[in-house]
């Protein structure tokens, strides 16, 4: 069993990497308002969801170009973004029920679009078989393999153009809104209209990555988004517990990807042991309960290491 076990690992874990690394794009857009604004956004669920949603059905009824349908996609998730920027800041609802809001609403919107609970791509092209043919890929790890070359891309490309945004002058004042948003408001920062932005630019990456999954499954469905929250959260803690030691901005941003990298690895793993699939949002929720605790329990031996150290 156990030699069962390591002859299908590899694959697995291959798979796994090459799903990873399109989910890391929506935790980059979660890492922007969990991490900068502080704020738990749950409109995270919603606009995954959404982005595919839209991406899949561009692609099929309206014979779309994939990639014009991804941007379409990303652009849902603007929008999605915005209704929650404003729902929170014009009528001071709180960020966490503003995020409910949307996603409660996204979902009823999604199946008004799709008509179905899910919308398949079938035989109709998408970006990774198209870079399959360019790059001549077969076999039983092409599929995978396409993956890891789109989404590698993508996430470098997104990681640079976040690495130069936050650098402006904008960005900065948003990295700051989150450490001290009445030091940044005295200064003259527009705080509510930078939570906008911030809300636009998360869900706008959370919506593209909703479209690339859609387009590498082949189908998008209503309740694809479930759970995107949670995954994200540990993505972004996990990859800070390893990268804890370095706290340049870009090496934050790589985390984040590495992060949910690694948090595929160990799903992958713990489905390979057998355990069944039904249990794995359990599985996700513990993940995340240790990812969180770990630094805190590290922290406070650091302290009373310290202390009696003093003494």
């Amino acid at each position: 069993m156990f030699v069962e076990f390591l002859s299908g690992l590899f694959p697995s874990m291959l798979g796994a990497t090459g799903q990873a690394v399109l989910w890391a794009i929506m935790v980059l857009g979660v890492f922007i308002t969990f991490r900068l604004l502080n704020i738990a956004d749950l409109t995270v669920d919603g606009s995954f969801a959404f982005g595919g949603c839209i991406c899949v059905l561009m692609i099929v009824k309206y014979n779309i170009n994939p990639i014009l349908a991804l941007l379409t996609a990303g652009i849902a998730g603007l929008f999605a973004g915005a209704v929650t920027g404003i729902i929170h800041t014009v009528f001071d609802i709180p960020s966490i029920l503003a995020g409910i809001l949307t996603q409660i609403s996204l979902w009823s919107v999604n199946l008004a679009l799709v008509g179905v609970s899910n919308i398949s791509l079938n035989k109709a092209p998408n970006v990774f078989t198209a870079v399959s043919k360019l790059l001549n890929m077969s076999g039983p790890n092409a599929g995978a393999n396409a993956n890891l070359i789109v989404g590698f891309i993508a996430a470098a490309l997104i990681i640079g153009l976040l690495y130069w945004f936050f650098g402006t002058e904008l960005g900065s004042a948003l990295r700051a809104t989150g450490n001290n948003e009445d030091m940044i408001r005295a200064l003259g920062f527009d705080v509510n209209r930078g939570k906008l932005i911030a809300l636009m630019l998360s869900n706008g990456l959370v919506g593209l990555s909703g479209g690339l999954v859609a387009q590498s499954q082949k189908y998008a469905d209503i309740n694809m988004g479930t759970g995107a929250i949670v995954i994200g959260l540990a993505a972004i803690v996990i990859g800070e517990v390893l990268l804890s030691r370095y706290i340049n901005f870009a090496v934050k941003l790589t985390a984040a990807v590495f992060g949910t990298i690694v948090y595929f690895w160990i799903r992958a793993i713990v489905l390979r042991l057998g355990l069944n699939a039904n249990y794995m949002r359990l599985v996700s929720a513990i993940i995340v309960f240790i990812a969180l605790a770990v630094p805190v329990i590290l922290e406070r031996m650091r302290v009373r290491k310290s202390y009696h150290a003093d003494i």
